[in-house]
């Protein structure tokens, strides 16, 4: 008789109220690796009598959990760390034992008999286990959530090609994901028509979020760095939307890592991979460049141990990673209208190859004690250090110029979880450290040779030379608790609820420029015979001082995190499931919320006669110190449905909608206090192409003791408020969220024998309030724009600064995006007894946003409109129409050889039209005229060999764009130009065809 595959619960109104205040007097109840990440095993046992048992034991680390089976048969084991397991059926005296494997968030439905045992495996199809291991495909697809959401198993990981071994390299495989690595090694993960800031990854159920930086997860941004060590990963899985509440500070993508344990028995593996000058191909600005190759390498290495430290007690596992990358750099004018023959010899010599070092160390470390089957203790640490030389090349900025950034993050968890028959517990108590410093590789001052004969008062930059200005250290550091807890005992309910509570310093220094900047008309000079850099005169200083009495650019904030969330998973029928949660979220934030604006600033800005009659109150931005108020209105809803059509969960339709929230970054809200208290300023000298009225506001006659940081100073302190531009916040400061709505299908389906698992949905997300930064100055009636022509484009306020200081830049509420996508997938999962898998991705997106740029680069400032009101959504830049994503893996005769196509359409580029004139511009998106705008195809193969020992020794060759097709990102934008849409520079997105050779063991 066939069996049904779900357990069946008769429909009871849940107690979440009850089961909310049961969390937060427990604090402390089972072995559940937190829900995100946990194994879930049930089934009926057909023929079960009073008394019937089943267990679930862990044969690599002998852990065991028992449940009861009901009086209808059903039976659920959850808060499974995946691995493998045996089953014992115990009934009337008799024991049945069947075995196993369960993967990493995984539902499995197993039915048994209490006599003679029948299974069915997570696709449905019954077999008998009498002797058969029973081993779930590498990726399961999961057909009864109502997440939109993707696995990627440890198959995957090990033999897709991958050139940078950051794991999030995988979730592009993700419909909707898309990984990034920019031109200067970085990377970034970002989904839909959001930036990588709304993204948010969870290592064993602890979320890895930057409170200050932007990049989602701490210590990506801009870094070629990996943010955790990809052998300590074991499977993950991508929540692109309509997560479930127990995900915090995420309006994007969820990424839910579970990190490897020891077992029983001692395994450990070691690599080392490397790639050089000789084993590329030249870059397209190489080639342009004479062919010369600029010598270029990158060494990856580490080692993973794990084992017994006493049998089915006590384990341990440690790995270690190192990276080390010598990447080319091209150092180029940075005027594509300039002509490189006219530089002088001495600026000439700054061109051609450069070099951008980095190097990476990435430990990580853990401890697992089973004290007995109830309770399970887990210490874990990771440690990452990288040293990074950034902002060189690629443009005009030279060696010299560029910065030298350290990048460090230390993480420690420890895990109580304790278990009994209905109930399920895990607790966290976190300490986190991550600092992020660039310094300028060379401290003096700085020179930006500019062209100026298109832009007279402003020229493009061709070269920079000197110091550079880049000076900041910013970071967190706190400690952390969070418990979640899981309840069984309701029929037809799973309820889970949890706490969190976070107590982190989150600072801010930033002395741009850390030395004085020059600006320097380059023709003007050279018109002049001054034709070194020793003899040009600059035309504009910019630098910093420390106005009296404040710290010199540093900002702390002691902030403290609340959130609580309730879950209810309820099968109201056999295919009916409905998943209720509700997440609040309230943050504390000291340096925004009791900030005083300086009273001087107050008193200039109340008395400034050009925003009396404007379109904004200053009375919103002036701070008392007691008008702010942290944002107390973050209550999310989430609500999600699956409907098994067939009752055997091949076919079933899901589909969500839910709000989530994430946070204003720290590295913006510090800009108010940065600039009240370690003031920018811009002086300009009086040049005969850049005339200004000497002891007229901020112009002098040159000097060359201007050169010198202590004279500048002295003209700070003379009048510290001159030309000092102010950053203020809205008192009324809105947490950004994004609202989601999704509906699809998946199947199971057979083809020639073969099962795939399928997915199709529709997904629509709107995210609102990401901040804003926008113009403060006013002409004297009020308005933004002083054309008199009655222009509205090119006007702003720039001359007319608040009094007595510089120029007002407010920051609110404004960014929004919209996006509507068609998420296609198709997956035969790898695996031992079926040694071949495929995976596609297809994403359709109609991405749009009201500041271009947002969603690609993060752009926030708006200065050519007083604000975004009114404005239309364009396409999203950065976010490709069509993109397609495929994988295959097959293994035979020792051999297993993997490869990845990825294919996109052009994705627009931010633009300005002004072709109804230059004062009736208006922003625009342009999308190159190309089918494909971006290709790549990599290959890996790679042999193991038997010793006649434990050990095997593996070689590996990955072959990364295999066909070295050009992905070119330069365009020329400009609607008024006959060279509208024609490539205008020589960046290609990295890498040009590329060989990397690896070798390995593992035992």
């Amino acid at each position: 008789m066939k069996q049904d595959l779900i357990r069946k619960r008769t429909p009871v109104r849940s107690l979440l109220s009850g089961a909310l205040v049961s969390c937060l007097a427990l604090g402390t109840s089972q072995l559940a690796y937190a829900q995100s990440t946990a194994a879930t095993l049930r089934g009926q046992v057909g023929g079960a009598g009073e008394g019937t048992t089943v267990t679930v034991t862990n044969t690599a680390t002998g852990l065991a959990r028992t449940a009861r089976v009901g009086a209808d048969g059903n039976y659920i084991v959850g808060g499974l760390p995946p691995g493998p397991y045996k089953v014992d059926v115990v009934a009337d005296g008799q024991a049945s034992s069947k075995e196993l494997t369960l993967q990493v968030g995984q539902t499995a439905t197993l039915n048994l008999e209490a006599a003679a045992t029948a299974a069915v495996t997570p696709q449905g199809d019954a077999q008998n286990l009498d002797a058969v291991k029973v081993t779930a495909p590498p990726v399961i697809a999961e057909t009864k959530t109502s997440e939109v959401a993707t696995y990627v198993s440890q198959a995957q990981i090990r033999a897709l090609p991958q050139a940078s071994r950051n794991f999030l390299a995988f979730a592009d495989t993700v419909p909707g994901m898309i990984f990034e690595q920019g031109a200067d090694g970085s990377t970034r993960l970002r989904s839909g028509a959001q930036s990588a800031n709304g993204t948010n990854v969870f290592i064993d159920g602890v979320g890895q979020k930057n409170y200050v930086l932007p990049g989602g997860v701490s210590g990506q941004d801009s870094s070629s760095g990996n943010p955790f060590p990809q052998l300590a990963i074991g499977e993950y899985k991508v929540i692109t939307s309509n997560y479930k509440a127990e995900y915090d500070q995420v309006s994007s993508a969820a990424v839910t890592a579970l990190t490897k344990s020891g077992t029983n028995e001692f395994q450990g593996q070691f690599f080392r991979d490397y790639t050089t000058t000789d084993w590329r191909e030249a870059t397209y600005a190489e080639d342009q460049n004479g062919g010369t190759k600029v010598p270029s390498s990158e060494e990856q290495f580490g080692a993973s141990f794990g084992g017994p430290i006493i049998k089915d007690k006590l384990f341990f596992f440690a790995t270690y990673e190192a990276k080390r990358i010598e990447r080319p750099r091209t150092v180029r004018v940075g005027d594509n209208a300039f002509n490189q023959a006219d530089l002088t010899p001495e600026l000439a010599q700054y061109l051609g190859p450069a070099s951008a070092p980095f190097e990476q160390d990435n430990w990580f470390g853990k401890l697992t004690f089973q004290a007995n089957d109830n309770n399970l203790f887990e210490l874990s640490a990771k440690i990452r250090d990288e040293t990074e030389v950034t902002n060189v090349g690629d443009g005009p900025n030279v060696p010299s110029y560029g910065s030298d950034k350290s990048n460090d993050s230390k993480r420690f968890d420890l895990r109580w979880q304790f278990s009994n028959e209905n109930w399920l517990n895990d607790l966290h108590l976190t300490r986190e450290d991550d600092s992020w410093s660039p310094r300028p590789v060379t401290f003096g001052p700085g020179y930006q040779i500019t062209n100026n004969l298109i832009n007279q008062a402003d020229g493009t930059a061709i070269l920079n030379i000197g110091g550079g200005p880049d000076f900041q250290d910013k970071g967190q550091k706190g400690n952390g608790l969070q418990n979640d807890l899981t309840f069984y005992g309701l029929e037809g309910h799973t309820i889970k609820a949890g706490v969190k509570y976070k107590d982190v310093e989150v600072s801010s220094l930033q002395r741009n420029p850390a030395s004085p900047q020059y600006r320097v008309d380059y023709y003007e000079n050279r018109d002049a015979g001054r034709d070194t850099l020793d003899s040009f005169i600059p035309y504009r200083v910019q630098f910093r001082s420390a106005l009296p009495g404040m710290q010199a650019g540093a900002v702390t904030s002691k902030n403290k995190q609340y959130g609580i969330y309730l879950q209810d998973d309820w099968q109201v029928t056999d295919r009916f499931e409905l998943n209720l949660g509700v997440r609040y979220d309230y943050e504390e934030s000291p340096a925004y919320q009791d900030f005083v604006t300086p009273p001087g600033i107050a008193a200039a800005m109340r008395s400034w006669p050009n925003v009396q009659n404007t379109d904004y109150d200053v009375n919103d931005y002036i701070s008392t110190g007691s008008n702010r108020k942290a944002d107390d209105n973050n209550w999310a809803p989430r609500l999600g449905f699956s409907y098994d059509l067939t009752g055997d969960q091949r076919h079933v339709i899901f589909g969500g909608a839910g709000r989530s929230f994430d946070r204003n970054l720290f590295d913006y809200l510090a800009l108010e206090q940065l600039t009240t208290s370690f003031a920018r300023y811009t002086y300009n000298f009086n040049t005969e192409a850049h005339p200004c009225a000497v002891g007229t506001g901020t112009c002098l006659a040159w000097d060359p003791a201007y050169l010198d940081q202590a004279t500048l100073d002295g003209l700070a302190a003379a009048n510290p408020n001159l030309g000092s531009e102010v950053q203020l916040i809205n008192n009324n400061l809105k947490t950004p969220y994004s609202d989601q709505f999704s509906i699809g299908m998946r199947n199971i389906v057979e083809l020639a024998g073969v099962e795939w698992n399928t997915s199709a949905a529709i997904a629509h997300i709107r995210s609102y309030d990401g901040l804003l930064f926008t113009l403060g100055n006013r002409y004297p009636d009020g308005s933004f724009h002083g054309c008199d022509t009655g222009a509205q484009w090119g006007c702003a306020a720039f001359d007319e600064p608040i009094p007595g200081y510089g120029n007002l830049i407010l920051i609110d509420n404004g960014i929004d995006t919209k996006l509507n996508q068609l998420l296609l997938s198709a997956d035969k999962p790898y695996s031992d007894e079926s040694p071949w898998g495929v995976t596609l991705a297809y994403t359709f997106s109609d991405a749009k946003e009201n500041r271009l740029s947002s969603a690609n680069t993060g752009e926030r400032y708006l200065f050519d409109l007083p604000n975004l009101d009114g404005q239309p959504f364009l396409r999203s830049v950065g976010v490709p129409r069509h993109r397609l994503v495929a994988t295959g893996t097959v293994g035979f005769a020792g051999f297993i050889v993997s490869s990845k196509l990825t294919l996109a359409t052009p994705e627009p580029l931010s633009a300005v039209d002004c072709r109804a004139g230059d004062g009736n511009c208006r922003f625009a998106s342009y999308t190159p005229d190309t089918t494909i705008g971006y290709k790549t195809f990599d290959l890996a193969i790679e042999k193991t060999f038997d010793t006649g020992s434990d050990i095997k020794f593996r070689v590996r060759g990955d072959i990364f764009n295999v066909f070295n097709w050009k992905n070119f990102t330069d365009y020329n934008t400009d609607y008024n130009s006959a060279l509208l849409g024609q490539r205008n520079g020589v960046n290609t997105e990295w890498p040009p065809r590329l060989f990397k050779l690896s070798l390995g063991l593992d035992w």
